[in-house]
């Protein structure tokens, strides 16, 4: 999914298999890339920090010539010697990738042929991570500033957290592939909705969407509907009820990705519901689906 950072509207979706080829994130990132405009910036975590994602990015490579920046965060695979390339600073150096040997699957050969031999880089180390980016111009853009920027990368998490929770996505009740695409869809339209509603009442307001909770618009727009008020006469004061619940500012948080509660000792439900109550019939609740 492609996010705007600025208000956490979803920009575009791709969706794949959920098992064998087709799967993989950046191979559906690619099918994303020509909804980016010059001037853009993608944002993203380690995983993206692949030699021709960004040299397509750059407009270096073939299919998408946007010419977009970056700023990922280092993979883990790749080593960083700061001893190496032309230094702009503490930990901070312009370096020259060479374009991998190895030619990916899904790549044909005149494609490999047409990426740079090689990519040049800047990679800057603030605190413990090592941020790649293509902002050269250290003066313009310092290590401070692409630290503050990758660390709002983090809101992406919270964007999702919403959809999935927030909005009930997290579990999908249709029984073909077709209808669960076109509920993924609803809720992607009723998210956006949503954003539009904070997005109105942060510029009436003059804050940062951001700054606004997503929970109380949610909560808030459906106790609006249920009552019968009109979004066209009254937005007025919807806008400024929206307005007023603003979310704490949070530097630097840290939250375990673990849960709290342990389910309940029960056995998973395999079988048809219906068959499990004809067999506590029969045999009581002794009998569990295995």
């Amino acid at each position: 999914m492609v996010i705007c950072l600025a208000t956490g509207a979803a920009l575009d979706v791709a969706i794949g298999p959920h098992s064998g080829k087709g799967t993989g994130e950046l191979g559906l990132v690619r099918g994303l890339l020509e909804g980016f405009c010059p001037g853009d910036v993608m944002l993203a975590d380690a995983l993206y920090c692949n030699y021709f994602l960004i040299a397509t990015l750059m407009a270096a490579g073939v299919g998408v010539d946007v010419d977009v920046d970056v700023l990922f965060e280092q993979n883990g695979s790749r080593i960083t010697d700061f001893r190496r390339g032309r230094s702009v600073g503490t930990r901070d150096h312009i370096v020259h990738w060479p374009k991998p040997a190895a030619r990916p699957q899904w790549m044909t050969p005149e494609q490999y042929e047409a990426f740079p031999d090689e990519l040049t880089v800047r990679e800057a180390k603030v605190a413990h991570q090592v941020l790649v980016t293509t902002f050269m111009d250290h003066r313009h853009v310092s290590e401070d500033d692409l630290s503050a920027l990758y660390a709002r990368r983090w809101n992406v998490e919270l964007d999702l957290r919403n959809l999935k929770s927030t909005m009930g996505m997290d579990v999908l009740n249709c029984q073909t592939p077709q209808m669960n695409e076109k509920q993924l869809w609803i809720h992607l339209l009723a998210y956006n909705v949503i954003r539009l509603l904070m997005a109105q009442a942060a510029c009436n307001a003059g804050v940062d969407p951001r700054e606004l909770s997503f929970k109380h618009t949610v909560q808030l727009w459906t106790e609006w509907v249920s009552r019968g008020l009109s979004a066209t006469k009254d937005c007025g004061r919807m806008f400024t009820l929206i307005a007023q619940c603003r979310v704490g500012n949070r530097p630097s948080r840290i939250e375990p990705r673990m849960r709290k509660r342990r389910p309940k000792p029960y056995l998973w439900l395999k079988v048809p519901r219906a068959q499990a109550r004809r067999k506590i019939k029969i045999h009581g609740h002794d009998w569990e689906p295995k």
